[in-house]
């Protein structure tokens, strides 16, 4: 499937194909499934600051969002699409087999209204993950949580809690894009409109290039980035604003592992703790060296697991998601029984951090690849025009690799916004930023602030004829910014 074909799909939102019956899934699954568990995509009605929302869903039979599964098996899912409309669902974290990774056509079409669809996916290791629609339904919160726990996970004396961070707009996605390829709602760059700029000329520039590139545009004041492209009406916890958060109960004196995931569409966020101590102990469901910090960036696709020391005397704290670049935030609070919660604003006095590396350069995976030299390397320029608002992926050769080589991408963003970009099917380690090389965190999503270069490693040890590799900011993924890895002969 080509990039013009996937977006058009995606923007459409259904497309005649032909029917791919339920049969499909046992021919190209490795292992015969360990239990079997029913989810539906649905329709239901949450309320937004006082106001009726029609919003989609991804439910049990019991009506819980999400998936929790046990680590080391093999699953069958039966999805069943309960909405009005055409669907597919990407199961972010987890590593299926090519054709059950949920893209439109990869190789499987859009599931059709009514239609049930078997899946098989490994839970592999224990991780926060979660899964979402791979269509601007993902707009509309067609998203869930997607855990899996080992055993001792089950058994370790801490309250497992989790939180899935939106950003909500009461106007349709199709028109929100549309405003957006029409210039309007776009962002601005310290004051600057970057409407007008176009970066589709800059995929060939060398390091030194982008770094003269860099200090010219210093130099004339240019400083800043373009943040934020959409002013949502609302930004949600587990599906509710700060006007009336979910507040969780803990034991004083308790530990508490946070699992938090951003699945907003195009809004990245500061993890703020408060006044709890803790420490970040996993990213994007992968284990990490553990650091104790209370702000940690979280970009849209990206997950951070942190673990919370509750005060002996107990009391109630917010652990907060601050909008990059804006006042604007959301949270749980965390309280023990009998502890007074006060109202928290929804926004705060001063605008959320701007996203970077430095957190990046400091994570240790405490699982890291194994030592190996690398068999190839590509260089993946990103781009974009602000003024049609299209965005592209350009690189140095065809993303084409071996089975079992271990393959080294640098990608180097020449646009002026940050870039989440999430690799399908596999993980990778992070090994370089600015040509740096250093051995950094595991994961499947990283982000490439504007002008600066992110190289990662991975092992070629899931075949797949293509695998989706894209920008995990919505509307950046739906005009363009998209592209595949091949494997050569699959």
């Amino acid at each position: 499937m080509n990039r013009r074909h996937f977006s058009k799909a995606l923007l459409a939102g259904s497309i005649s194909l032909p029917f791919v019956n339920r049969a499909f899934a046992p021919a190209i699954a490795a292992n015969a499934p360990t239990s079997s568990l029913k989810l539906a995509a649905v329709s239901r009605t949450i309320d937004i600051n006082g106001r009726a929302a029609s919003v989609f869903g991804l439910t049990t039979p019991d009506g819980k969002p999400g998936l929790n599964l046990n680590a080391g098996e093999t699953v069958g899912v039966d999805l069943t699409n309960t909405l009005a409309e055409d669907t597919m669902i990407h199961w972010h974290g987890l590593l299926p087999q090519w054709g059950h990774d949920g893209v439109p056509d990869s190789p499987m079409p859009l599931l059709k209204a009514g239609e049930v669809r078997g899946y098989e996916l490994p839970s592999g290791k224990p991780g926060t993950h979660w899964m979402h629609a791979h269509t601007l339904q993902e707009q509309s919160l067609l998203a869930a949580p997607l855990i899996v726990r080992s055993k001792d996970d089950l058994v370790r004396d801490e309250q497992d809690v989790v939180v899935l961070l939106h950003d909500f707009s009461f106007t349709p996605a199709t028109e929100l894009l549309g405003r957006l390829k029409s210039g309007n709602g776009m962002g601005t760059m310290n004051g600057t409109n970057m409407q007008g700029m176009d970066h589709s000329k800059m995929p060939g520039m060398k390091m030194d290039d982008m770094s003269k590139m860099a200090g010219n545009m210093m130099g004339s004041g240019m400083m800043g980035m373009d943040i934020n492209d959409i002013e949502y009406d609302a930004y949600l916890a587990n599906d509710r604003t700060l006007n009336d958060p979910e507040v969780v109960t803990v034991e004083k004196g308790g530990r508490v592992r946070l699992r938090i995931i951003n699945g907003a569409t195009a809004t990245a966020f500061t993890i703020d703790t408060g006044a709890l101590d803790g420490e970040v102990i996993a990213v994007d469901g992968q284990d990490i060296v553990p650091f104790k910090t209370q702000q940690f960036p979280l970009a849209m696709g990206q997950r951070v697991d942190l673990r919370l020391s509750v005060p002996k005397e107990g009391g109630a704290f917010p652990v907060l998601a601050l909008r990059e670049g804006g006042v604007q935030r959301t949270g749980v609070i965390l309280a023990s029984k009998g502890a007074t919660v006060s109202k928290i604003a929804d926004a705060g006095e001063a605008a959320g951090p701007v996203l970077s590396l430095a957190a990046e350069m400091g994570l240790v995976a405490a699982m890291p690849l194994l030592p190996k030299e690398s068999d190839g390397r590509f260089t993946v320029n990103l781009f974009g025009n602000m003024q049609d608002y299209s965005w592209g992926m350009q690189s140095n050769a065809p993303l084409t690799v071996a089975e079992g080589n271990r393959v080294l991408v640098e990608m180097r963003n020449m646009s002026m916004m940050t870039h989440p970009m999430h690799l399908h099917g596999h993980h990778f380690q992070i090994v370089g930023i600015n040509g740096q090389s250093f051995t950094g965190a595991v994961r499947d999503t990283v982000i490439v602030p504007h002008m600066t270069s992110v190289t990662f490693a991975f092992d070629a040890i899931n075949p797949g004829k293509a695998w989706a590799f894209h920008c995990h900011h919505l509307y950046h993924m739906a005009t363009g910014m998209m592209a595949t890895i091949g494997y050569e002969g699959a």
